[in-house]
């Protein structure tokens, strides 16, 4: 299937698609037509002598400066070149891909006012995988200079741009975008895998059922409670929990509030994708060619605090979740806490760790992610900027790279969870759900029950697992018609 550019109708699926399955992309004739047209229309402003940001001007401090009208002066390709200061690692290529698309998107939607030509320049780079090496860091998310002008160079490689078309390649939020596209691709997969591995801890610690009533969403509706709630119920249908009377009237609040975070983690995503299906088609820049009424109007579009807030809030709820997650490993594997033995070996009584140093791991991997919460959309890296004019950031592409590395926690955190849930379900011996047991099954088939003289096993295998789907795949397959038989 091939992802048309239409500058209008991008969305997370198509690209993700692009960046990661390699799907080629094609631009819409509308949207060419509608790009001929708006630079029909900056060309006409330029003629009749209006002053243009970044097509008669120079950019940022330089906005007094004038440059040739005409183009002759080549301002528009060499003006990329000056904004070469990207640091540090490289990008994932996932990221530029994804970057490169958003940014054909961004053109065709016309009011950039650049040529078919450069978007299509764009695309075919993408469809033939010849991707410049992009930094990973620079940006300050008011628009995303450093990376874009690397991208911009590999674009003016064999194609001269004419005026106002290089701060249309410079002067957007592609790459934050991009990125945080991904990175909510990514999340909303692991909040599946964290309720198969929540739904194993409430197995395994033989947890009091009640607090997945059904009516807890009913008088306290929330969409990500009722649908936690609902996914939780299937996953432990046939569960011998449902049945035995509770070990507790009250479990800690790790196991007992797993409904609410969970539920708060998909409604901050939902919020998230919200607000990103929005600046996956919007104008991100400045200047903006309004048709009709044939005008060139000098705006702020790089200013993208929502997006920026948005992933501040998905960290922050995430953060919590993985607390909860790693507090429930502790309780396994405490005697004390789960009435079993110490680690979960499956003797009592001897001098053996078990399990237990996993929880250790877990508790780093919670700190790590607490790290990664720490809201960037309200930093203010100076006020200096262009004689003071510049004295806005949102640090976005900062908030979007940092989700990506606390989904990667979480799936490394998911992972011990699992194993240890596992441990302590099959050392307790009761009925498991029918998607727990399943889950089950995909945990052995990567981490093997830890037997007494046994090493703690290694979690690369089932961390790979979690990120290939494996483990909410299989629950769900074997679930079949639980939802007609849910407790």
């Amino acid at each position: 299937m091939t992802v048309r550019i239409t500058g209008r109708s991008l969305d997370r699926a198509a690209l993700v698609r692009v960046a990661r399955d390699r799907e080629t992309v094609d631009l819409d004739p509308a949207a060419a037509d509608r790009m001929a047209a708006t630079r029909s229309v900056l060309t006409a402003a330029v003629a009749n002598g209006q002053v243009v940001y970044g097509t008669t001007t120079a950019v940022g401090v330089l906005k007094r400066v004038a440059t040739d009208a005409s183009g002759a002066d080549g301002y528009a390709s060499w003006m990329l070149a000056q904004h070469l200061v990207g640091q540090g690692p490289a990008a994932p290529r996932d990221v530029v891909r994804a970057t490169m698309a958003r940014l054909a998107n961004h053109l065709a939607e016309g009011s950039p006012g650049a040529r078919p030509e450069v978007a299509q320049r764009l695309i075919d780079l993408l469809n033939a995988d010849d991707l410049p090496d992009v930094h990973a860091w620079g940006s300050i998310g008011q628009a995303d200079l450093a990376p874009l002008s690397e991208i911009g160079v590999r674009v003016v490689r064999d194609l001269d741009l004419k005026p106002g078309e290089g701060i249309a390649l410079l002067d957007n939020n592609a790459f934050a975008t991009a990125w945080a596209a991904l990175a909510v691709e990514d999340a909303d997969e692991l909040v599946e895998t964290m309720d198969v591995a929540a739904a194993l801890s409430l197995d395994g610690f033989a947890a009091n059922p009640s607090m997945l009533d059904v009516a807890i969403a009913d008088v306290r509706p929330y969409p990500g409670l009722r649908e936690s709630i609902d996914r939780l119920r299937v996953l432990l249908a046939g569960s011998a929990i449902w049945e035995a009377p509770p070990r507790n009237l009250q479990d800690p609040l790790s196991f007992r509030n797993v409904p609410q975070l969970l539920g708060a983690f998909r409604d901050a995503l939902r919020h998230l994708d919200a607000v990103l299906a929005v600046e996956l088609n919007a104008n991100q820049g400045n200047p903006i060619v309004v048709t009709p009424g044939d005008r060139v109007v000098a705006v702020a579009n790089f200013e993208i605090l929502p997006l920026a807030a948005a992933l501040d809030y998905v960290r922050v709820v995430l953060a919590s979740v993985l607390d909860a997650a790693a507090e429930r490993v502790v309780k396994l594997l405490g005697a004390p806490w789960s009435g079993l033995p110490t680690g979960l070996v499956p003797i009592a009584a001897t001098a053996e760790s078990g399990l237990t140093y996993l929880s250790l791991a877990a508790q780093s991997l919670a700190v790590e992610g607490r790290l990664l919460a720490a809201p960037v959309s309200f930093e203010v890296v100076s006020t200096s900027h262009a004689e003071g004019i510049e004295d806005r950031t949102t640090m976005a592409p900062v908030a979007a790279r940092r989700l990506g590395e606390q989904v990667a926690i979480g799936r490394s955190l998911a992972a011990i969870e699992l194993a240890v849930a596992a441990q302590a379900a099959e050392v307790r011996g009761l009925r498991l759900g029918r998607g727990t047991a399943a889950a089950v099954d995909v945990v052995r088939r990567h981490v093997p029950f830890l037997r007494q003289g046994d090493r703690v096993p290694p979690m690369d295998a089932l961390v790979a697992a979690i990120a290939e789907r494996e483990i909410a795949a299989a629950a769900d397959e074997a679930l079949g018609g639980a939802d007609d038989d849910r407790p």
